[in-house]
């Protein structure tokens, strides 16, 4: 059961509070991670480079994280519990990246709504009505807006939409006050939840003689940290 414990859990082998190095090595390899997942991602979307915006650097970052700390002797519950987290940061980065592109350097512009479709069935049955738009010289865009779109819109209202000017990051309905505090929030408990994750894996991979090893008699041997 001691092995089960370990191999799952972790060590965790001290008395009292947890050394103030493994704590401080735990937050470092969390906040790296979390920052590396957002900023690859940021950075695709902001010049244009679809393997980075759509997350996929992302979830190498996460894996990176997930051999780092099952190399350190981290329990394989908080490994997975941690890479987890990682995966769930970087699918939500894509999105945040992109509102944060928008709220930098979009433009808001005017378009024609040329349909409008009831999204509740492809959507789960969640009330949400997708409007098919084009600009004022009649060319199609080639998403459909959400954002302001509703029950009562119908071909020919006017839309307010926010579009990036270099084309990098996809339009998208306007909405009064959005900025970048938005997207960072909606990151933000992901990129917590990581880093307290990394801390506790870190933690609780604290060992203070190496496995399977054989303590000599009387107490001469010798502890060694993991």
């Amino acid at each position: 059961m001691a092995y089960l414990r370990t191999s799952v859990w972790g060590p965790a082998e001290f008395v009292g509070r947890p050394p103030w190095w493994l704590l401080t090595e735990g937050l470092v390899a969390g906040i790296l991670a979390a920052g590396a997942i957002v900023g690859t991602t940021l950075f695709g979307a902001w010049t244009g480079r679809p393997s980075l915006a759509d997350g996929e650097a992302g979830l190498v970052c996460a894996g990176a994280l997930a051999v780092y700390l099952y190399f350190v002797g981290a329990g394989r519950a908080l490994i997975g519990i941690t890479a987890l987290l990682g995966v769930c940061l970087a699918l939500q980065a894509p999105q945040a990246a992109a509102g944060m592109v928008l709220a930098e350097r979009g433009q808001v512009q005017s378009v024609v709504v040329t349909s409008v479709q009831d999204g509740r069935a492809a959507e789960g049955g969640r009330a949400r009505y997708l409007c098919s738009v084009a600009d004022t010289d009649g060319v199609p865009l080639k998403v459909r807006i959400w954002r302001g779109c509703g029950e009562a819109t119908r071909p020919g209202d006017a839309l307010a939409v926010v579009s990036d000017p270099e084309g990098r990051v996809p339009p998208r309905g306007a909405q009064t006050g959005a900025g970048m505090s938005g997207p960072v929030r909606d990151l933000a408990p992901w990129a917590a939840a990581l880093v307290v994750g990394s801390l506790v894996a870190v933690v609780r991979s604290y060992r203070l003689s190496r496995p399977y090893e054989t303590v000599p008699p009387f107490g001469t041997g010798q502890a060694g940290h993991r």
